[in-house]
């Protein structure tokens, strides 16, 4: 197909696939640098935000940290803002920047191109030629629904993708599964609105949302910790109960349980109308208050050694009383009996690349790289993924630095595909992504080490 379509075929040097906050910083970084691009977008600019988001969702920081730079949103610095309002201003930026983005194109596949660098890609509107291609899709694509209800059960069943409010579910009781921001803020709003809830939770973080009046974004800035290259053993895919929602505030299970909603352990399995849960819940929730008490005490010495004039606050470091549906929880449940009609899966999402050349993913689909380059796929980016060079790198408060570093990767990329191959000079053109022109006859190896580092 390639050789039947190359004459009329469009080229284009960069071309970022999504438009969300990830695939907007990458069209901001690269127009810096002058490097042509093209952003493809499937749907509208910021869509996710808009569409696949439940009613009452607020960005889970504050409106001066979750942002990206240069632009600040026009809203209380303080407030955790609405879905909507975050989706506005995503446009908002993408057209103050004037990114080039074709919205309603989507990217079916990409392969190597075999007489020329770059790769072929196939749209809904038609072929593409891209020296290289940065996936900026982010890894929350395919909601990640567990094989253990099956559809023939009486209860109906839907992702927190697909959540929109209570109105939306039939009368009747609902279990969440998930102990993340996304569970426990849905599985709140349904209590308020005088649902019986059934919470599933396993293993989880409990960051505290403020404390001693700063917001946990703030000591996570603070102690150094979003700049963490790696997460802790085991801690990759550990969620984290804190929200924006009603102001903002730390997801408290014993406080939830003592409100009248049912916490169990982990889900496991279903059996004749019957689901059971792990003996795991109050494991998991003294776990998470052992790691946030800890969290405490590195802002205190911060506080301390550094002699920042913010109050003690004592009552943080105090818990409930641990209710006894938690010390003594649940282990099944028959979904009839309990008139449990709606199970909602808070579960996450999974990465989603399979429209990409096989050598770009592994065998679970999830991207082959390293701090933002396929590692034997030469010239796909990616932008957008949890831990991709730190543990701000999927925050929007993050994903603009990343897209420095993946450009800065291109740019690198660009300078020797532009080598003419004159043995005694190293040679750029002031062209060349606006790099300052450097001509020399006697140019060595070690001004190349130099300009490199």
């Amino acid at each position: 197909m390639e050789e039947e379509v190359t004459a009329m075929t469009e080229s284009i040097e960069v071309l970022v696939v999504g438009a969300g906050q990830s695939g907007i910083a990458m069209s901001e970084h690269l127009r810096r640098a002058n490097i042509p691009h093209l952003v493809l977008e499937r749907e509208r600019v910021a869509e996710r935000w808009r569409s696949r988001r439940w009613d009452s969702l607020v960005a889970n920081g504050p409106a001066w940290h979750d942002r990206l730079p240069g632009r600040h949103f026009d809203a209380n610095p303080d407030e955790f803002v609405p879905k909507e309002a975050v989706a506005d201003y995503l446009v908002d930026y993408a057209s103050h920047i004037e990114m080039p983005v074709r919205a309603g194109v989507e990217v079916m596949k990409v392969t190597r191109r075999t007489a020329a660098p770059g790769f072929f890609v196939e749209t809904s509107e038609g072929p593409l030629h891209a020296r290289f291609l940065v996936a900026a899709t982010g890894a929350y694509q395919r909601p990640i629904v567990p094989d253990i209800i099956p559809a023939s059960a009486p209860v109906r069943q839907l992702h927190s993708a697909d959540y929109r409010n209570p109105s939306q579910l039939s009368d009747g009781g609902v279990l969440v599964v998930g102990g993340g921001a996304s569970g426990a803020q849905i599985a709140t709003e349904l209590h308020e609105a005088g649902r019986d809830v059934t919470l599933s939770i396993g293993a989880h973080e409990r960051p505290p949302r403020r404390y001693r009046q700063r917001d946990y974004v703030w000591w996570l800035g603070a102690l150094g910790l979003w700049d963490l290259v790696a997460p802790p053993s085991g801690a990759a895919h550990v969620p984290f109960a804190v929200t924006g929602a009603r102001g903002g505030y730390t997801v408290d299970f014993r406080t939830l349980a003592a409100s009248g909603m049912t916490i169990t352990g982990r889900t496991m399995e279903y059996v004749d109308g019957v689901v059971r849960f792990g003996n795991d819940v109050a494991e998991n929730i003294i776990a998470a208050e052992k790691k946030y008490l800890a969290l405490l005490e590195q802002a205190d010495a911060y506080v301390e050694r550094n002699g920042i004039d913010l109050p003690p606050e004592p009552e943080a470091h105090n818990f409930l009383p641990m209710p006894r549906s938690i010390t003594d929880p649940l282990q099944e449940i028959d979904l009839v009996r309990a008139g449990i009609t709606s199970v909602i899966w808070a579960t996450g999402y999974r990465e989603d690349f399979s429209w990409l050349p096989a050598g770009a993913v592994d065998d679970a689909g999830r991207a082959r790289q390293l701090r933002g380059a396929a590692t034997n796929e030469p010239g796909i980016y990616f932008l957008g993924l949890p831990w991709l060079t730190r543990r701000a790198s999927s925050f929007i408060y993050g994903v603009s630095e990343d897209a420095g570093h993946v450009t800065d990767l291109i740019k690198t990329q660009r300078y020797y595909d532009t080598y003419q191959g004159c043995a005694e000079r190293i040679f750029w053109e002031e062209d060349v992504v606006g790099a300052p022109s450097r001509k020399s006859s006697s140019t060595s190896m070690r001004d190349v080490s130099e300009v490199d580092a």
